[in-house]
């Protein structure tokens, strides 16, 4: 029998249990969309991790509060970070390398605009070199000054969301808005950054560090210190000279405890990497799961199609029909079900991950769309192999003898 009369046998076998073809098809659908989405949701916060990282530019360090990059163990006592801590790399003398520094504080509150109201997620009080190290650029009206800081004034740079949300189509810049019942004048508008995931970078509020510390987290310890290396290949030594003077300023003589911890973009990127790596492999095994169940269905519907026909098959073998004509048919049905349901599979996947999913835009693994096409066919293949096998193996009497 030839490969055409093969083809033409199995779409009959099919057609005539329409839905239950249809439903297995839908399993190997499923599993397959499954693999394409899930992948391409892994890769795209992979992808908006990495964006939003390097936005904040090759050259700039952050300072946080604990141990954890700076050596083995934590310090038993740590001191938290303070505006001293940042005053005292901001000496040239004793770090030439670093080019500006920023303290920052962070915390959230709701603001109010003539009855409108809006939860901004982030509250950054911070200096003026802030807008430079995490390449925040305003588009519409000014940044807040140095003497802003030093008066503590009560104005504020916002970010495009939060400037949609709360003014609507009004010019923001020179607007007051209520913001944990302080009264704040905006002065800028930040350029939109984008971004997928489960924190919009731009809701945002961002005033001078003592008027928020007055209104909203004391004047006690900040948040953590955003500093500016003179060039991308200055971070090496600005790094070395952070460690080299907070060491000093929280008295710490052993630089495997550390209070502290020095991450550049580099180490981040890294760390993001190796993390998202592990999500997506995640995400693809649990994806993978559906085809497996797709295979159980493929192999439930094939031993059932070879119940039903015992009697058609008895006849064709009694009448010439060769072991490997029977097995042929029964293996295209199983492969035709696995894919048809692979290409719908491919089709429902790559028009799923057009769609935003939990906050993150997925982006397509053209690997994963081959990969996940190839083995839901190699599954029909294989769990299609031992209904295959059984049927071409019935003996003609017994086939002929079953009810």
């Amino acid at each position: 029998m030839s490969l055409f009369q093969t083809l033409r046998f199995a779409l009959g076998g099919l057609a005539a249990n329409k839905v239950r073809s249809a439903l297995t098809m839908l399993g190997v659908l499923i599993g397959v969309a499954a693999v394409i989405v899930l992948l391409a949701v892994g890769n795209g916060s992979s992808q908006a991790v990495k964006d939003s990282i390097e936005k904040l530019g090759t050259n700039a360090l952050t300072v946080s509060s604990g141990g954890g990059f700076g050596g083995s163990r934590s310090a038993t006592v740590t001191k938290p970070l303070t505006v001293d801590d940042a005053r005292a790399l901001a000496d040239p003398a004793a770090a030439p390398h670093i080019e500006s520094v920023a303290p920052e504080t962070t915390t959230s509150g709701t603001a109010l605009y003539e009855g409108t109201s809006h939860t901004v997620s982030q509250v950054v009080g911070t200096y003026p070199a802030y807008f430079k190290a995490s390449n925040s650029k305003v588009t519409h009206g000014d940044y807040f000054s140095n003497d802003d800081v030093l008066g503590s004034r009560k104005v504020a740079v916002i970010g495009s969301t939060t400037a949609t949300d709360l003014f609507g189509t009004a010019d923001p810049v020179g607007r007051k808005m209520t913001l944990g019942g302080t009264p704040f004048t905006v002065v800028g508008v930040l350029a939109t950054k984008g971004g997928t995931g489960f924190q919009d970078p731009d809701d945002v509020v961002v005033a001078p560090l003592p008027t928020v510390q007055n209104a909203f987290t004391g004047f006690g310890s900040i948040g953590q210190i955003l500093v500016e290396a003179k060039s991308a290949d200055a971070t090496t030594q600005a790094q070395n000279e952070i460690t080299t003077v907070l060491m000093g300023r929280h008295g710490i003589k052993d630089p495997t405890a550390l209070d502290f911890r020095v991450s550049s973009q580099a180490s981040l990127l890294t760390t993001q990497a190796d993390t998202n790596k592990t999500f997506t492999v995640l995400l693809g095994a649990v994806a993978a799961i559906s085809l497996l169940v797709g295979g159980i269905g493929i192999t439930n519907i094939m031993l059932v199609t070879v119940t039903e026909r015992t009697r058609e098959i008895g006849i064709r073998k009694a009448i010439g029909a060769p072991r490997g004509v029977i097995l042929g048919q029964f293996l295209a049905e199983s492969t035709l079900l696995s894919l048809i349901g692979g290409g719908l599979g491919v089709a429902a996947g790559l028009i799923g991950s057009h769609f935003t999913i939990v906050g993150i835009k997925p982006v397509i693994i053209p690997e994963s769309v081959v990969g996940a096409f190839a083995i839901a066919v190699a599954i029909g293949l294989f769990f299609g192999g031992y209904p295959a096998n059984r049927a071409a193996s019935l003996r003609p009497i017994e086939a002929l003898r079953h009810e």
